[in-house]
């Protein structure tokens, strides 16, 4: 058996594996690690062209996303422990589900083309716990927010690391990726949540006030009021900082984590007791390691399918269908099991961008690329870097995503992608 054909079945295995991490008792971080250590060793002792300078490189592009993660996990636990987040709570008065659905998933949908995807995930992901107590309604509420904020993350050039791939690279501008994918991605969500509308009901329940009740008296609504507006300013100052520096997003979060932990020290130095509890060094003990190393090894473990040149004959393969619009739609469906980095960074690589047609700047191709690569990571929990982080901090399982959420999924990516199909065809390309 070659090697080729060896670490396609060991991909397959651990990827089982990870489904069915409840029924074999076996945490997904540990296969997820587990993977990529096996297909790295089989490459390096049966692949050609293997080399350590390869393997850094892949692991320097995957720590850019690891530290992002871990420095936006961290400040949003600062803004929890603080009680930031009855500023918007407290604001949100309905217990209907069917209302709450609606202000949440439109409020993530906007809020990801501002941040990204995967801080306005671990944002909204937080806040959810502090508006609803059962753990499975607040699990489909957390799946609507993934797909949500990729639908948001999508139509924004800086919402989703695909989109800034191709408007970094110059494959598309600002104003016409807007143009273009709004109206699609918009409908990936409603039509979604039209239909659920339809069969949701009753109310939620607040959870009690436990943990925030013991650090109220520590913290003042003043306090509390600066931590919520700082903390979401350095996340939401991330693009800007990129904007001016060109350093990678990573960097910007590291600023705000470092601003936000001098004003916390500030704060509390004369309080030993709030100090006790709400200093960093405490505070960041509380975010979901594992959930971090599952990131990790998954995105290491394709990583090694991209060194070895799996993704590359998938594009050529690809690449014989012939139609632009039906080839997006795959790659959108693959992006749900194989991260959409790489698969992006293929394409990118297999077509130059051409003076006219599909391929030019703008074209249908890259403009569909957009859609399809964010929106179709919703189809599955592990498809995007919003699904691993939401999965990690409410411990979703994979199953029970895969049977409550993946068909709205699926129903609104499907939506979304015919009407730009329409809209490229009779409107914007014609």
């Amino acid at each position: 058996m070659s090697y080729f054909i060896l670490m396609i079945i060991i991909f397959i295995a651990g990827y089982i594996c990870i489904a069915l991490e409840h029924p074999l008792k076996i945490n997904k971080s540990a296969t997820a690690l587990l993977l990529a250590a096996i297909m790295w060793a089989v490459y390096s002792l049966m692949g050609p062209g293997f080399s350590h300078e390869v393997l850094i490189a892949h692991l320097g592009d995957t720590a850019e996303i690891i530290f992002f993660l871990m420095g936006a996990m961290t400040i949003v636990e600062i803004i929890d422990q603080h009680d930031g987040f009855r500023i918007i709570t407290d604001r949100i008065e309905t217990k209907s589900k069917r209302k709450l659905l609606w202000i949440i998933s439109i409020l993530t949908f906007f809020m990801s083309a501002v941040l990204d995807n995967l801080t306005t995930a671990i944002v909204m992901c937080a806040l959810l716990r502090k508006l609803i107590d059962d753990k499975h309604d607040r699990w489909f509420f957390c799946g609507m927010i993934i797909l949500a904020a990729n639908s948001g993350g999508a139509w924004s050039p800086i919402g989703d690391v695909t989109t800034i791939m191709l408007w970094i690279k110059g494959n598309v501008t600002a104003g016409n990726i807007i143009l273009e994918t709004l109206i699609p991605s918009l409908v990936a969500l409603i039509v979604p949540l039209v239909a659920i509308t339809y069969i949701i009901k009753g109310k939620v329940t607040r959870p009690q006030t436990n943990q925030d009740s013991s650090n109220k008296v520590l913290v003042s609504q003043k306090q509390s009021r600066i931590i919520f507006f700082l903390g979401v300013g350095a996340l939401l100052f991330v693009p800007v900082f990129k904007t001016i520096t060109h350093l990678p997003p990573y960097i910007g979060v590291i600023f705000g984590l470092g601003l936000i932990w001098t004003v916390t020290e500030l704060m509390h130095k004369s309080n030993k007791e709030a100090y006790a509890k709400l200093n960093v060094s405490t505070i960041i003990s509380r975010i979901d390691i594992p959930s971090i190393l599952f990131f990790l090894g998954i995105l290491m473990a394709v990583a090694c399918l991209q060194t070895a040149g799996h993704l590359d004959l998938l594009s050529k393969s690809l690449d014989k269908i012939g139609d632009v619009y039906i080839i997006n739609i795959i790659i959108g469906v693959l992006s749900s099991v194989i991260d959409n980095v790489p698969l992006v960074a293929a394409a990118m690589g297999m077509y130059p961008i051409a003076d006219v047609g599909h391929f030019a700047v703008d074209g249908a191709f890259w403009e569909f690329l957009a859609y399809c690569a964010g929106t179709g990571g919703s189809l599955l929990i592990i498809g995007s870097a919003a699904g691993v982080a939401v999965m990690g901090m409410e411990k979703i399982d994979f199953i029970w995503y895969l049977k409550k959420i993946s068909i709205w999924a699926l129903i609104g990516y499907l939506s979304g992608a015919g009407v730009f199909v329409l809209m490229s065809k009779f409107i914007l390309h014609t």
